[in-house]
């Protein structure tokens, strides 16, 4: 009796060890679907982009939002008042209403979200939020027609193109209040300049600005005050000098329209020292694209991409470690983003894996993966953006 009770304990143990095993391996089958569900819901949303719509009364400026997937795939996310007014088209030339870069810009850790309202002569502050953004702040930018600005750790500087142009600063709170920067204000060369771009060297040591009119690079060397210095004038290498973008620790480049010309697009390199001074690296090496305006720099510093406007296309230079500049393709078309697009700002995400590009003159977002050689896949992008948008961050 009791060998055939030791038996069927044995039986029964068995049959238990073998329903376990049964369940561990119905488990281990079950697992891979469970993770890809799980990796899919969190690269949903991995990032944002944002277009201002720079629309003037009675719309009011605002800021669209754009959720971006792991793939680089964009859906709205709604749009955000600025509380204050943008220009709307302008002129013969609608889908280029400020003329400028850098009118909507991320703060160095993107918690904050930075907009001119140019049509008001304000600055708006955003806290970037998982699901959009929420105004913290309004503020006189300190001057007329603000088009530009640049972030460095609790400072921001602000270009006021109208008027008598200037730039002028900011200190920001932890809480995103924006506060004059009493005495910071400072001229360009002069009334009538045209200027575009405002932005701080990596090491926030020096304040850059270019005026197109002129044909002038200017720059201020920054006190540890936060004050801008006195403005040193410098001829830019090639005409229409208009955007520009570092690689750290401090290399310039300069995109360089030349009026618009057929063709002669083209990009300079230069070194900035700590003074703010300039030494050419490389003198305008041509794309072959017209209007080259806008432009963007890689994470890493390899790449560089500028917007030819005109010509509806974007060109690539690779940057040796020397500063040299070389164009990727031959025919200085890297991607194109078609007829009637007018190309303008462009932004890439803090990976440098995508980029994207506001075209005008289509109120669409142009979408490209970034490869390792520097070329650009073009990926499905987004639209219904007003005529007369302008400024574009990502992350």
């Amino acid at each position: 009796m009791e060998t055939r009770k030791k038996k069927e304990g044995l039986v029964i143990k068995k049959i238990k060890y073998i329903a376990v095993l049964s369940i561990l391996a119905l488990t281990a089958l079950s697992l891979p679907a469970l993770i890809e569900d799980t990796t899919s819901a969190h690269q949903t949303g991995v990032g944002a982009v944002y277009v201002m719509t720079n629309q003037a009364a009675p719309a009011g400026n605002a800021v669209a939002v754009f959720s971006r997937a792991a793939d680089g795939l964009l859906t709205p996310a709604g749009t955000f008042s600025t509380g204050g007014l943008g220009t709307g088209p302008q002129g013969p030339e609608p889908e280029l209403p400020l003329r400028s870069q850098g009118a909507l810009v991320l703060s160095e850790d993107d918690s904050f979200l930075f907009a001119v309202n140019a049509g008001s002569d304000e600055i708006s502050v955003f806290a970037v939020e998982a699901t959009g953004l929420s105004l913290l702040d309004k503020v006189s930018s300190g001057g007329v027609r603000p088009v530009s600005l640049t972030v460095n750790e609790n400072l921001v500087y602000v270009l006021n193109g109208g008027g008598t142009p200037n730039i002028t600063g900011f200190t920001i709170s932890p809480k995103g209040k924006l506060k004059p920067l009493r005495g910071s204000t400072r001229p360009l060369s002069g009334g009538d300049v045209d200027p575009s771009q405002v932005e701080f060297s990596p090491d926030g040591r020096v304040l850059v600005v270019t005026e197109k009119a002129t044909n002038l690079i200017n720059t201020y060397t920054v006190g540890d005050d936060g004050l801008a210095g006195g403005l040193t004038e410098h001829v830019s290498n090639g005409l229409t000098p208009f955007g520009f973008g570092f690689r750290k620790p401090d290399l310039l480049i300069v995109s360089e329209a030349f009026g618009d010309a057929p063709n002669q697009g083209a990009l300079s390199s230069y070194i900035v020292s700590e003074i703010g001074n300039l030494e050419v690296k490389s003198g305008s090496v041509p794309n072959f694209g017209t209007a080259s305006c806008w432009i963007v720099v890689t994470d890493g510093g390899q790449y560089a991409y500028v917007s030819n406007t005109v010509s509806a296309s974007i060109s690539g230079y690779d940057i040796g470690r020397n500063g040299k500049l070389r164009l990727l393709d031959r025919d200085g078309r890297t991607a194109v983003t078609g007829e009637g697009s007018f190309p303008t700002d462009m932004a890439l995400t803090n990976d440098s894996a995508f980029l994207y590009v506001l075209n005008g003159g289509n109120g669409t977002i142009g979408a490209f993966h970034v490869e390792l050689d520097g070329s650009l896949i073009p990926l499905p992008g987004a639209g219904g953006l007003p005529s007369g948008a302008q400024g574009i961050a990502a992350r």
